[in-house]
């Protein structure tokens, strides 16, 4: 006979030192949530399928080496942007279905600071996982926090269509002829750009200076978002996880590039020698090329 179900509402909540917009970004984007979802660092997250939209689903497997993976499916209900993200999410291992629970998040701030409170309606049907999620919640918010406030992003409209906008970026003869911001030029090793491949090339600054760069291709999703690992240089240690995203907005695209810094220390040594004006330079570049198709 199958145990009745048990019924919980948990809250948990964190402050984070980074904007709302930043938190949000890293809360919702499926290249930020693989990087905070694993709980410690015996766990394995694997993605199988991302797509965080109003009825979009997300479902990854949580590995632990020695025990049965354990299945979560997430199914998003509502989104306001930089305000709050409603979901379903259903936990199984090996076929069973251990609990459901209905998500809240509620996000708030201003300036450098914002605030997440989530609340868990949980009900536990093949065990008590009352437990478990508190101890998965608390370690991933925790995790979530590290990232956000280690996360850049940058956004701007170009006045161009979504599709104009995506074949300047993924088009290995047009993204080295714009990326970059002012005055710098790309020299190309390799270009591959599809999920799972590459473009290994040196950025050149004005003064003739080089930058060895290396990009790894994850997750590619045609004119919606791309997903990359930046390396410095040619399999060289990891700088960051990136991607960018497209939206339309009428007959203009927003799109967003936002960066997870490999550390503290990175991020704020790439604010200090100005990245996200240079980022905006590169999207300005980005914007100039594609007006000028």
């Amino acid at each position: 006979m199958t145990p009745p179900a048990r019924f919980t509402t948990l809250t948990f909540a964190r402050d984070v030192a980074a904007p709302v917009a930043t938190l949000w970004q890293a809360w919702t984007a499926p290249a930020a949530r693989a990087v905070w979802a694993a709980p410690s660092p015996e766990v394995t997250v694997e993605f199988l399928e991302a797509e965080t939209r109003p009825g979009g689903r997300e479902v990854s497997l949580c590995k632990v080496q020695g025990q049965p993976d354990i299945r979560c499916e997430v199914g998003w209900l509502d989104l306001v942007p930089q305000a709050r993200s409603v979901n379903s999410e259903v936990i199984s291992e090996g076929g069973v279905t251990q609990s459901a629970a209905l998500v809240t998040a509620a996000l708030s701030g201003g300036g450098e600071s914002s605030r997440i409170e989530v609340t868990v309606q949980l009900a536990s049907l093949a065990a008590d996982m009352a437990a478990g999620y508190r101890q998965g919640f608390e370690a991933g918010l925790s995790n979530l926090a590290g990232v956000a406030a280690r996360t850049m992003v940058l956004e701007r409209v170009i006045r161009a269509p979504r599709r104009l906008v995506w074949s300047c970026w993924m088009n290995p003869e047009t993204l080295p002829l714009w990326w970059g911001p002012e005055g710098f030029s790309c020299r190309t090793t390799r270009i591959d750009l599809r999920d799972g491949g590459e473009w290994v090339f040196d950025m050149i600054g004005p003064d003739g200076t080089v930058y060895p760069n290396h990009h790894l291709y994850r997750d590619v999703r045609p004119e919606t978002r791309i997903a990359y690992t930046l390396l410095w240089g040619e399999n060289g240690p990891k700088h960051a996880d990136a991607w960018a995203s497209f939206e339309e907005e009428g007959e203009a695209t927003r799109v967003t590039l936002a960066m997870v810094f490999s550390t503290e220390a990175e991020f704020q040594a790439a604010k200090g020698f100005g990245a996200p004006e240079l980022g905006q330079q590169t999207l300005g570049k980005l914007e100039r090329f594609a007006l000028a198709r």
